[in-house]
């Protein structure tokens, strides 16, 4: 069970989620810089004030990162925008027609037609995009989840898709479970590898520890460059 409570630390509003882990874990989010501790039950407030004094200095770095980091302007589903597919810049063409809605991706004119009813609201809009996009990414990360496995030797995980603020994948391997966020439909594809085999590779070592990185520097040996170009990438709006 978690028990989560908002603490001040040095003028900052850090969010303490007590949790039954090993180790005392400080991360910094975007898009906001929001500071998240998780540590087990039996640290002491003292030690978990300490320890975030100790690292104030990176806090304030990776803080500084996201205010400065792009972010992707507010999508209106117009003609003319520009979306990313796995990392290609795509200019918007909206139809309208009578009843149906479609996305239609044409590499050739570097167009991504959408097809829509005439008065479709723009929240529809997003919504159908999204569903293309989520279509785009299963299709994608299909071959690769598999892909991964195999040369990892782990059984083939569960796996799905939905929005995550945070993360660009999540896994739990006692369930076998692999997440991936759906923005990474707009990212290179070389992201999508890495963030795959990142989560898979937690099935050889649950933790980010010495065997973790060796799966990684040995299957990707310049994947610290493409988690690099990936986090500098427009965060969604």
């Amino acid at each position: 069970m978690m028990n989560t409570e908002l603490i001040e630390i040095a003028g900052l509003s850090v969010e303490l989620v007590r949790k039954p882990i090993k180790n005392l874990h400080i991360g910094v989010y975007p898009p906001a810089g929001r500071v998240r501790v998780a540590a087990p039950p039996a640290i002491s407030e003292d030690a978990i004030r300490v320890a975030v004094l100790t690292r104030l200095g990176w806090i304030r770095k990776k803080q500084r990162e996201f205010e400065g980091q792009a972010r992707q302007a507010q999508r209106l589903y117009v003609s003319g925008e520009t979306h990313f597919v796995f990392g290609k810049p795509l200019r918007l063409l909206v139809q309208t027609n009578s009843k149906n809605h479609c996305v239609i991706q044409s590499d050739a004119a570097d167009r991504l037609t959408m097809r829509v009813p005439e008065g479709s609201t723009t929240d529809q809009k997003a919504r159908w995009m999204s569903e293309w996009y989520r279509g785009q990414l299963r299709e994608r990360a299909a071959s690769r989840i598999l892909k991964w496995s195999e040369r990892l030797e782990v059984s083939v995980p569960k796996w799905g898709i939905r929005l995550m603020k945070t993360k660009w994948g999540s896994c739990n391997p006692d369930r076998g479970i692999v997440w991936l966020n759906l923005d990474l439909a707009k990212k290179p594809l070389a992201a999508l590898d890495y963030v795959i085999l990142h989560e898979v590779a937690h099935f050889v070592s649950p933790r980010h520890d010495e065997v973790f990185l060796s799966v990684l520097d040995r299957y990707m040996p310049t994947w610290r460059q493409i988690r690099t170009d990936l986090n500098a990438l427009p965060l969604s709006a």
